[in-house]
């Protein structure tokens, strides 16, 4: 901008010249009555290309970026000390409820207030029973770039704060700066109004533990609705891996009215545990996917789920 300012002077002080033909204060100008015509419109016209340029920086340096966070709810802040960051985290609505649940993260150098793009952002649920903690499954964020400046993940919450208190760690690695450091932020777990969690034992081997949320629909509508589920195997206390050994099957009925139907898809795996299909409404009210899942030919477990909109 200084540069530019300086060219409005410049040329200022010239069309001035031209226009009052004052000899020894501007550039040396024919003195045909042609010429000085001719100096004059170059003159006004490289005046206006360069206001359009002016104008047009300036509204570039005032562009605002739209904020990401608009419509998602604040849940928690602070700050990963060691890694110099302000950390923000997101979630769709401030109310956490069992089962699988999107979370957003923030982050800001601790310093300046900027945007941090670039870092490896990890999450740790953990539930302190009192006598006993265990975690949960969990999407870290899939790329250490943000996405639309946040870094998105998810926590599958297996049961609610009733039975202790949870907890989320949240672990930077700051690229910008190569420093590390971890926020811990207490959450609140509630059971929903309509459970979108089923925790089973496998009925092929007894052993088995799984988990299967439900992540979609999250708004049900009349007609085709995309159908999404995520399915987890509990290893250890600590270690809930993304499974795909099962296949899902379901049938949807509305129980008072005593129809289903048609149009329906099967999920199947797509992907980091994730099953994806498609469920058709045909109309408003209570409605009941009665579910399966197998290994092979073997049942695993039937069960449901019921949504009411």
């Amino acid at each position: 901008m200084p540069a530019l300012s300086f060219l409005f002077f410049l040329l200022i002080q010239q069309m001035h010249c031209c226009l009052h033909r004052r000899p020894g204060q501007c550039m040396s100008i024919p003195s045909s009555p042609q010429s000085i015509i001719m100096f004059r419109s170059i003159y006004i016209r490289v005046f206006v290309v360069a206001l359009v340029v002016a104008f047009a920086a300036c509204s570039k340096s005032d562009t605002v970026m739209p904020d990401p966070t608009v419509g998602l709810s604040k849940i928690a802040t602070g700050y990963a000390a060691g890694a110099a960051a302000k950390v923000e985290v997101y979630a769709l609505s401030s109310n956490l409820t069992t089962g699988y649940q999107p979370l957003w993260i923030a982050l800001y150098d601790s310093v300046s207030e900027k945007r941090i793009t670039d870092a490896h952002v990890t999450m740790l649920p953990m539930m302190d029973m009192g006598t006993m903690k265990h975690s949960s499954p969990v999407e870290n964020p899939a790329s250490h770039e943000a996405v639309n400046q946040l870094f998105p993940g998810a926590v599958v919450f297996i049961m609610s704060s009733m039975g202790g208190s949870w907890t989320i760690d949240i672990n930077v690695h700051n690229h910008s700066n190569n420093k590390e450091g971890k926020l811990t932020i207490p959450v609140t777990v509630a059971e929903p109004a309509q459970k979108r969690l089923l925790s089973f034992t496998s009925a092929i081997d007894n052993t088995t533990k799984y988990f299967l949320a439900m992540v979609e629909p999250a708004k049900p509508k009349v007609g085709i609705n995309n159908l999404e589920f995520v399915l987890y195997k509990k290893a250890s206390m600590m270690s809930f891996p993304a499974d795909s050994s099962l296949s899902i099957s379901f049938e949807p009925e509305m129980p008072t009215m005593n129809h289903g139907s048609p149009n329906n898809v099967n999920p199947v795996h797509s992907g980091n545990g994730h099953y994806k299909g498609k469920v058709n409404f045909t109309m408003t009210g209570l409605w009941r996917l009665q579910l399966q899942l197998k290994s092979g030919t073997q049942l695993a477990k039937a069960d449901s789920l019921d949504i009411d909109f």
